[in-house]
């Protein structure tokens, strides 16, 4: 993995998921879920070739309120229309 020695390592609260940030400029970039270790959540915006704007529907987590404590998951949807020029 190209980069690995700038990321840095940071664990929330349970200190369950394992979330790693960019030493160089602090981006998050992506973490190992506490919820299924066996997944990981990545920043798209971190991949080449990918925008944040390539999705028209992304769910939204408000980070507080986690599933495995009881919170609801899901708060919100965002949405992306592009506006015609």
């Amino acid at each position: 993995m190209s980069g690995r020695e700038f990321l840095t390592e940071y664990r929330f609260n349970s200190k369950q998921a394992v979330h790693y940030f960019c030493s160089k400029c602090g981006i998050y970039t992506f973490h190992q879920r506490r919820s299924n270790p066996n997944q990981y959540g990545v920043n798209i915006a971190c991949l080449e070739g990918v925008s944040p704007f390539d999705f028209k529907k992304i769910e939204v987590m408000d980070g507080v309120h986690h599933p495995k404590d009881g919170g609801g998951g899901v708060i919100g949807v965002l949405t992306y229309q592009p506006v015609d020029s």
